[in-house]
């Protein structure tokens, strides 16, 4: 499969709504290129993956990191950095993270299993109530998670002339959602790379966001 792959019909007047789901970006960023593209853009990806289209909203679904303070902070400054680039294109929507303890069934040590909860429904949610609202012509799903196969069928039975595809974060990819999609394609590295937030981002304030100096 190629990446990158962009659908040549689309142009300036059809209405784009991308949904990117954050815990799975983030872990196949990580898992492939460790942090070196962490403070990204994703309004500057979401122009980047579909250029010929006239971008409405980006939707952003994660959750607060548990139990590590220094991540959290991390985070934290990555969203403030995005609300200040931009306070009207895109959207924070929160989940939430779990914990609970698990035994490994080889030494019997118990850790904490940390899962993040209502990311794929929020999705599912979002998509339906804007494809039902005609809020867009063509919706990106950033994601390789099948839960949210259901919400695209539906999608598509409500907006049978729209164009619904998904962009696979590097190193995750979904033969279930590739299939129900006339359009699938993984981001690659040069589109990760030139989508990266300015350091610093500056507020109305003047507040200024960096990049962590973990993620440097």
């Amino acid at each position: 499969m190629a990446s990158e792959v962009v659908d040549t019909v689309s142009d300036m007047n059809e209405r784009l709504i991308v949904y990117v789901d954050g815990f799975n970006l983030y872990h196949g960023m990580h898992q492939r290129f460790q942090r070196r593209y962490l403070w990204l853009d994703l309004v500057a990806l979401a122009t980047a993956l579909r250029p010929r289209s006239k971008l409405v909203a980006v939707r952003y679904f994660t959750a607060s990191v548990l139990d590590d303070p220094p991540a959290q902070s991390r985070q934290d400054t990555y969203h403030n950095a995005l609300r200040a680039a931009y306070p009207e294109l895109l959207e924070i929507v929160m989940g939430r993270y779990t914990s609970k303890p698990f035994a490994c069934r080889n030494c019997g040590a118990t850790h904490t299993r940390y899962e993040e909860k209502e990311t794929d429904v929020n999705i599912a949610v979002r998509l339906v109530a804007d494809a039902a609202q005609d809020s867009a012509d063509s919706f990106l799903i950033v994601s390789a998670d099948s839960d949210v196969a259901p919400a695209v069928r539906l999608a598509q039975q409500i907006r049978p002339r729209a164009f619904i595809t998904a962009a696979f974060p590097p190193s995750r990819a979904s033969a279930q959602l590739r299939a129900l999609m006339p359009a699938s394609f993984t981001i690659g590295r040069d589109k990760l790379a030139q989508s990266q937030l300015p350091d610093p981002v500056i507020d109305n304030n003047g507040t200024e966001y960096r990049r962590p100096e973990k993620w440097q």
